[in-house]
C-alpha cells in the first residue's frame, strides 16, 4: 500500500512539473499573455474596482533601451550572461547578510530566479516554493536562450501599483517607449524594481535617487544578452 501511494505522489508530481516545462518550451517562440504575479496584482485592484486593468504592453528585445537592459543587469544580477540561473556567490552573500541582521533582508535570487517566481508561484515564503523556484529556473535556463529569458522579465516584471513591463513603465514614468529611454530614466526605473509600488508612491526618495546614481556609474560596464 505504501509503494503504491509513493509511486502515485511521484506520477502526480511528475505530471505537474511537466506541466510547467510544457508552458516553457512553449512560450520560446510564444509570448506569455499574463503571470501568476499579474494575475495576483489584478485580483487585489478589482477587489476595490471591479474595471481595474493592468498597464502592459508587449515590446520585442530589440525595441527596449539597451541602456535599460545594462541598468537591470547592475540592478538585479550582475553574472546574468555567465550563470546557470543561480548566482551562488551572491546567495552566500545574502545568506550572510541575513543572518547578521536576524531576518530576511536580501534574497541573492537571479534575474531567472525571478521570472521563473513571476510566471509562476505566488508571493508567499517558504523552503517549498524556494525549491519549486530553483526547479522552474532550471526549466528556464535549459530551454530558454538568455536573451528570451531576459526578453521575457523585461515584459513582465512589476513597475508601479498596476504597471508591467518596460514598455508601460516607460510610458507611465516619462512618456516615452521603451525604446528611447536615456540612462538616467534607465537607472531610475533599475533602482524602482526591488520595491517598485513603494517608488512609484515615493519618486524622490533620497535611496532611490542615490542609488539611480550608483547604477548609472557602474552600466557601461554591463554585459547584456
Amino acid at each position: 500500500m505504501f509503494c503504491y501511494t509513493a509511486g502515485t505522489a511521484v506520477a502526480g508530481l511528475a505530471i505537474y512539473e511537466f506541466w510547467f516545462l510544457a508552458q516553457i518550451t512553449y512560450w520560446v517562440d510564444h509570448n506569455p499573455p499574463t503571470t501568476a504575479v499579474m494575475d495576483a496584482r489584478l485580483e487585489a485592484l478589482r477587489q476595490k474596482d471591479p474595471t481595474a486593468v493592468l498597464e502592459h504592453k508587449w515590446t520585442p528585445y530589440s525595441r527596449i533601451s539597451n541602456d535599460l537592459k545594462r541598468a537591470i543587469i547592475v540592478a538585479e544580477d550582475a553574472k546574468f550572461v555567465e550563470h546557470d540561473g543561480f548566482d551562488w556567490e551572491g546567495i552566500q552573500k545574502a545568506l550572510e547578510k541575513n543572518q547578521r541582521r536576524g531576518k530576511v533582508v536580501a534574497g541573492g535570487s537571479t534575474i531567472t530566479q525571478q521570472l521563473a517566481k513571476n510566471l509562476f508561484l505566488s508571493g508567499e515564503r517558504s523552503l517549498l516554493r524556494k525549491g519549486q523556484e530553483a526547479v522552474l529556473a532550471s526549466m528556464l535556463e535549459a530551454t530558454m536562450s538568455k536573451r528570451r529569458i531576459f526578453e521575457i522579465y523585461l515584459n513582465v516584471v512589476e513597475w508601479g501599483e498596476n504597471v508591467f513591463g518596460a514598455e508601460a513603465a516607460a510610458r507611465y514614468y516619462f512618456g516615452l517607449s521603451a525604446a528611447t529611454l536615456g540612462p538616467d530614466q534607465a537607472a531610475r526605473l533599475a533602482a524602482m524594481l526591488p520595491r517598485p509600488r513603494y517608488y512609484d508612491r515615493n519618486r524622490d526618495s533620497p535611496y532611490l535617487i542615490g542609488y539611480s546614481e550608483s547604477i548609472l556609474a557602474q552600466m557601461d560596464a554591463a554585459q547584456i544578452p
